[in-house]
Formats: C-alpha cells, structure tokens, sequence
C-alpha cells in the first residue's frame, strides 16, 4: 500500500539545510524525481509520499536539527504506510550508517557524491521493504549532468567546481565533498547559455572554492577567463560567483570583474579571523594584510564594490588580542555585510582536538562585540546610498514584510537588498522585472525606497514568473560518464546496501 491513489503519481518533498552548494543540490534532487515522475507536494501537504532531507554538517547542531525533525516524521509515516523518508547531502555523507541505526523508520541514505541515484534507492527501499544506504567515497558523475528544475525564474545557480582541496582545521566539507574536480569551460557556458535561453537573468557561479577553478586542468588564470567569457552571453545581465579562497585571488579576476559589464561588482571573500595567529592554526593561507592588500585593490579597480565576509569566533586558542585584531580588520575592511559563526566544534576536524577550547561565555560575549561592529560599519556603508539609485532585480521571498508594508523586494547590482514602494506600478512589477528606484532610508541589512519607481523593464523572467513557469535544464555533457533515466538495479541480496 502507498499514500498516493491507485493510479496518481507519488508526491515528493526536499527540506534543504546549508549552503548554495545544497541549495542547487536540491534543485537536482527535484529534477530527477520529476524525471522518475514523482510529483512535487503542495507546501501545505503534511504527508507527501516522499521528503528528502539534504542537509549540512558544517554547524554543531545539525545533527540534532536532522534527528529532531525526523523524530516529529516517524508518526506521520506510521499513519500513512508507504509513505518515504530520504536522508542526503553532507551530513549522510558523514553519518552513512549510523542515521538508520538511530532512525530506523528511514529508507534511503545517500551521500554528496551518488544524487543520481535517489530514484533507484527508493525504488528498491519500495520493493525490498527495507532500508537502502549507499555512500560513494568519490563522484561518479559530476552532478551537473543531472536534470535539474530550478527554483527561480530570473536567476539559477551554476556550479564550476565541486569538493575542495584546502585543508582549513575548521572544515569537513573537503572529506565530505572529496578533492576539486573543476568542468570544462565549454560545458560551463552551455548551462549558462541554457539557462539564458529559459529566461534567466542572473547566474552566481558556485564552487567550494571559485577562484582555484582550473587547477585541474592546469590553468591558473581560468577563472578570470570565464568570467571573460560570460560577458560575450547575449541576455546575461548579472553574473556573481561564490565563494573565493584569498590565497587563490589574482589580479586578473579582478580586472575580470571591472572590464565585464554584466560581471556584478560584489565579492564576498571569507576572512575567518583577523589575527595572523589564528588564521594560521586554521590552516589558511594568507595573513590579513594580503587580505587586506585585495580589498585595496578591489576598490581601487571598482570603488562602488560591495564587499561580504564570513567570520569565525573564538576558535581555539584565540587570545583577547586575537579578537581585537579581528575587529580591527572589520573596521579597515569596511564589509558591507558579514556572516558571523561561532566557533562550533565538529567531530573529525584537526581543530576540535585542539587545545585551547574557550568557554561558551567567553565566546558569546565576542560574537555579540563582533556583530555589533559590523552592524556599526554596515549601517554607515549603507547611509551613503541614501539618494543613489539602484538597478533591483526583483524577487520573491527576500521582504518577510512585505505584504504587511505594501513594498516589494530585490537586489541591486552590488547585491544588496532593496525594499522599494511600486507607487502607480502596484500589480504591474513581476518578479524578475528589472526596477530602478531611489534609496530614501538604509538600515544595517537593508535599503528602502518609498518613492515612485523611476522605471520598470519588463523581462522573459518576469513573463515566466507571472505564467507560473520555473526552467528545467536537462544534463549537460562534461565529459565524465553520464546518466539518462535511473536504470533498474538488481535487488541486494541482505536488506541494506552500504557502500
């Protein structure tokens, strides 16, 4: 027996956890369960015939997120019997085994490296009536070769890269993603051109690590050559990329992004710590005066850039003056918004054995120095756009507000968000049209602009949004092995099949 009717295709569920890397793994673990022809639930179903977690294990408590929502599931799927539950991404990567021994109501496990098998293992979950793991130690297919059904009309996530060859003390994303296999530029710029084609107005190129891109191939400049490369795409507008390692960040990357007109002029470099000493016992690269050192020439190459950052605090062994070192770079810096993380210690990491592990207390109270700093620079950062205008390319789902304000919501150019009243144009603005507005009001995370709009472009995405169209891109051919549909795989002989 299934949850779904005799006859009707089975509905499917993704709760994604983590980074944009998840994010766009989501997007591929709909396109091919959409493929297989599973049917995505409404978001008011509570009891779909599938849902599959892909989650993270970058923070302390992802462990517990994941089991606690599973704990609230194991009811739901005892009342509607062949109902399915999927556990992928990172943190199945590093559990493998485990997350059936402490759920066994769980039916599928799968890791980074083998999405494309989903369909199969739940197939075969179905038929054996028992729970299927299957982890791969290395990619068998580079997941772009997936179908894919991407979420947003005006802008979609292309991945250069994946895994990651740094071996920062704090991480576990390289053991659980593996070593950087980067694609070919070719088959980097048909997705681009695809997505193009769909409508699609922005792109943000992903990897663990954007600017080593080519070091596969041989190729220490190929990262300032695609992007290059996207400038020659008619009907690109915006291009971003996520996320840099300053060890790996060259002059011409620079210079990349201020001669590419549709090259948008916002980076975010993860600076992690501030102190010298830190950085070190992170295992990263460079020290904040280089760091500092590409800032200066960022803005010296493109003074209205906007810079971002991810920071770590108290990491073990970070002194008083370590931190002090850290708010001193965040105040030369002058970041137009950071990403501020506690020190969590994660089990397999160089660092969680490290002595020096500080107090929660401690910890605290400079996580709460930290972000009132930087609120401090961000808000000032943001006050000097008051009476500019911005390009917002309007989404959805970025203004928690907005219905209660009666604004619309987006992003400008530098990556901003943008709060902007639609004045005489109300019912007219779609999401992805193009608005330009003038700034009346900054706060620390956001800019608003209550004026009348001073114009509006209607665009491809915004027709696609307002008919209700998302694009689905096909694989793309890298190169490595491929897959079309999942083919039937033969039944293990025992119920769980690790690998």
């Amino acid at each position: 027996m299934t949850t779904a009717a005799a006859g009707s295709p089975r509905t499917y569920q993704v709760r994604t956890y983590g980074c944009q890397m998840n994010v766009h793994d989501s997007e591929r673990i709909s396109g091919l369960l959409e493929q297989a022809g599973y049917v995505r639930a409404a978001e008011a179903d509570d009891n779909p015939d599938v849902v599959v977690f892909n989650t993270c294990a970058v923070r302390e408590n992802a462990d517990n997120r994941l089991y606690g929502n599973l704990g609230h599931l194991r009811p739901v799927k005892d009342k509607h019997p062949g109902m399915q539950i999927a556990v992928g991404g990172c943190l199945a990567q590093k559990d493998r085994g485990e997350i059936v021994r402490k759920a066994p109501w769980v039916d599928v496990v799968f890791g980074t490296h083998n999405i494309g098998s989903l369909p199969v293992l739940l197939e075969r979950a179905r038929h054996n009536a028992a729970a299927e793991v299957e982890i791969l130690e290395s990619l068998d297919v580079f997941p772009s070769t997936l179908p894919t059904r991407r979420e947003s009309t005006y802008a979609g996530w292309v991945s250069i890269s994946v895994g990651c060859n740094n071996t920062c003390t704090f991480c576990i994303v390289p053991s659980l993603r593996g070593k950087e296999k980067d694609r070919r530029p070719g088959d980097i710029l048909s997705e681009v051109r695809a997505l193009v084609d769909e409508g699609v107005l922005e792109v943000t190129l992903l990897g663990q690590n954007v600017n080593s891109y080519g070091v596969e191939f041989g190729d220490r400049y190929a990262f300032g050559k695609l992007l290059r490369a996207c400038g020659d795409i008619d009907g690109l507008e915006r291009v971003r990329f996520t996320s840099p390692h300053p060890k790996d960040f060259t002059d011409d990357v620079i210079a990349a992004m201020a001669e590419t007109p549709n090259v948008c002029h916002s980076l975010h470099m993860p600076l992690q710590s501030g102190s010298d000493g830190v950085l070190r016992a992170m295992r990263r690269s460079y020290r904040s005066e280089k760091y500092l050192g590409i800032i200066s020439k960022v803005r010296a190459a493109m003074p209205d850039a906007a810079i971002t950052t991810d920071i770590i605090v108290g990491f073990p062994g970070e002194t008083d003056a370590d931190f002090e070192r850290t708010l001193d770079v965040v105040r030369e810096a002058r970041f137009s918004s950071a990403f501020t993380f506690q020190y969590s210690k994660r089990p397999g990491t160089p660092a969680a054995t490290m002595d020096g592990q500080l107090p929660k207390q401690v910890v605290q109270e400079r996580y709460e120095r930290l972000i009132a700093c930087v609120e401090e620079i961000t808000w000032a950062e943001n006050k000097r756009l008051v009476g500019e205008t911005v390009e917002v390319l309007v989404a959805v789902g970025e203004g928690r507000k907005d219905e209660r304000t009666g604004r619309m919501s987006g992003r400008a150019r530098d990556g901003r968000l943008v709060h902007f009243d639609a004045g005489s144009l109300a019912g007219q603005i779609r999401p992805g049209d193009i608005v330009h507005t003038t700034v009346t009001y900054a706060a620390p995370h956001h800019l608003n602009a209550d004026g009348e709009p001073l114009s509006h472009r209607r665009t491809r995405a915004g027709d696609a949004a307002a008919a209700g169209r998302s694009p689905r891109t096909p694989g793309v051919l890298l190169g490595l092995p491929t897959i079309g549909a999942p083919a039937a795989a033969p039944a293990p002989t025992t119920g769980c099949a690790a690998h």
